[in-house]
């Protein structure tokens, strides 16, 4: 419905050259909806065409806030394009907010004379004509009003608001998918915040689990390390955690909000390394459809991982050294030269001072990568941390088997009496193992016995110190428990282990035999 503040007079003036000129302008404004831009740009072109095409001057966009409720100045145009200040207006204030409050599309033929009238952008000449209209999607409340002033009073006021609020109907569409769009860029940056936030609360340093001397030392290596951007080389047995301290080191330093890129050397040959690490042009080699980045490139302003360094080709050796040197390298098929700023972390379970004494591995590039060494132990070197693993990775597991699961104090004992030559992922895949055999969700001696785990510490020296006494009286021993460690007391004579056990050596030598205790020969 229009509103005309007096009676609007007919006028059988140039109706078809309006008409043409209108139409001409809903066509350009069609081009600027389809354009792909901002909202602000997008409202600011129409407002533009509206001045240059349709003569409808001093344009304004208001929308309304969702959170206050209020109309906040989206754009507004008087012929030079410049800032004006942002205003808001609240429902039922002025005669925007009246067109907000009341959805119905106002007409005024001279805007002084308008009592709701504020001026508050300093933006309309007030002896020229007023047509505001309400921004509507669908049959919903209004969302925003569009105004402006024709140039003159023409008697065709009436025709000039109808194709306002065909502008109007335009914009509703595309303010509506604008601010659906920047729900979802939200919700997303929220959701990748949420992510970064808890990826790297996981791999803090206070979650890495460990209390021996040797881990104490890596974790401090890694806060001193993580602070600025040094290669760090991380050295270690297979199954260690050195991918563990790589994640640490990366989300624990300033590029904690980069991304993290990972690659295993020893994964690829030679020609596929090069193009997955630098890219490849598009029609470099067969198969190279298009253009496609490598991981130096996707890693720039982070951190990337190179794990098993040393298991690359010597040709291979000086591709790397230059980008780890210089920052810069060229895509397979490409001659424009690249440059990152990127943090490189490497891992390597080989001796490379052997290697590099023998030709097999660069000595230039060992030094490059060699900057701060970081050692992790074997499992085997830091026994006293088993227990506290072994707790931490049975709960891990209960989460991802869906149940229950504990782990008794003498299946931790016998963990501890094991060599653990595959380190850490050994003693996982175990425990696991011992879950599977678990019926009750209690992993006992019994379901360790049953993974086939050993007790392979080696047998102690003549001449050797003794091993400290267990107390054979804990009521937390289990009788193999108790047996092996009055064995281990009698120096593996069972007369005087069925001695400390008030048996006799046919009753201890049946305990032997039906608790499958292995006995050691001196």
């Amino acid at each position: 419905m229009v509103l005309v503040s007096s009676d609007a007079k007919e006028n059988g003036g140039p109706r078809s050259a309006l008409v043409e000129m209108q139409l001409d302008a809903l066509y350009q404004v069609s081009q600027v909806l389809s354009r792909s831009a901002d909202l602000h740009e997008i409202l600011s072109d129409v407002l533009h065409v509206l001045h240059e095409a349709a003569d409808m001057q001093r344009g304004m966009v208001s929308l309304l806030d969702p959170t206050s409720g209020e109309l906040m100045v989206g754009a507004a145009h008087t012929g030079h394009r410049e800032q004006l200040e942002k205003v808001r207006y609240r429902p039922g204030e002025g005669v925007v907010g009246a067109i907000l409050k009341e959805g119905d599309t106002l007409v005024i033929r001279r805007i002084a004379d308008e009592p709701r009238f504020l001026d508050r952008l300093r933006l309309y000449v007030p002896e020229l004509p007023f047509v505001g209209v309400p921004i509507h999607v669908g049959t919903e409340a209004p969302i925003g009003v569009l105004a402006a002033q024709p140039a003159v009073d023409d008697g065709l006021l009436p025709e000039r608001a109808r194709f306002l609020e065909m502008v109007a109907n335009l914009l509703a569409q595309t303010v509506r998918r604008a601010w659906d769009l920047e729900k979802e860029r939200q919700a997303l940056t929220d959701e990748r915040d949420r992510l970064r936030r808890e990826v790297r609360s996981g791999y803090h340093l206070d979650n890495v689990v460990g209390h021996s001397r040797e881990m104490r030392r890596v974790f401090e290596q890694v806060r001193q390390v993580a602070k600025w951007h040094t290669t760090v080389l991380i050295r270690g047995e297979t199954g260690t955690g050195k991918e563990l301290i790589a994640n640490a080191i990366h989300y624990n330093s300033s590029r904690a909000n980069g991304p993290f890129i990972k690659l295993n050397c020893a994964a690829l040959p030679d020609n596929l390394l090069e193009s997955e690490l630098f890219g490849h042009e598009k029609g470099a080699f067969t198969g190279a459809v298009s253009q496609r980045k490598g991981r130096f490139e996707q890693a720039d302003g982070g951190t990337i991982f190179l794990d098993e360094i040393g298991e690359i080709s010597q040709a291979f050796q000086a591709k790397l050294l230059r980008v780890l040197q210089e920052g810069e390298f060229e895509r397979v098929g490409g001659t424009r030269t690249l440059k990152v700023d990127v943090r490189v972390v490497a891992a390597t379970n080989r001796h490379l001072e052997d290697e590099v004494e023998q030709g097999e591995f660069r000595e230039d590039l060992y030094y490059r990568l060699n900057v701060m060494p970081i050692f992790l132990p074997a499992l085997r070197q830091r026994i006293e941390d088993i227990p506290d693993l072994a707790r931490f990775l049975v709960a891990k597991l209960a989460k991802n088997q869906g149940r229950p699961l504990d782990i008794t104090d003498g299946a931790i004992r016998t963990l501890m009496r094991h060599d653990w030559p595959g380190n850490v992922r050994e003693l996982e895949n175990c425990l696991e193992r011992a879950a599977i055999m678990s019926e009750t969700g209690s992993i006992d001696l019994d379901a360790i016995q049953l993974t086939g785990l050993e007790d392979t510490l080696p047998t102690p020296r003549k001449g050797s110190p003794p091993a400290p006494e267990t107390d054979l009286d804990d009521p937390e021993l289990d009788e193999r428990e108790r047996v092996i460690a009055a064995l281990e007391q009698a120096g593996w004579v069972q007369a005087k282990a069925a001695r400390l056990l008030g048996m006799t050596p046919r009753q201890i030598a049946y305990r032997i035999q039906t608790l499958k205790i292995r006995v050691k020969q001196f």
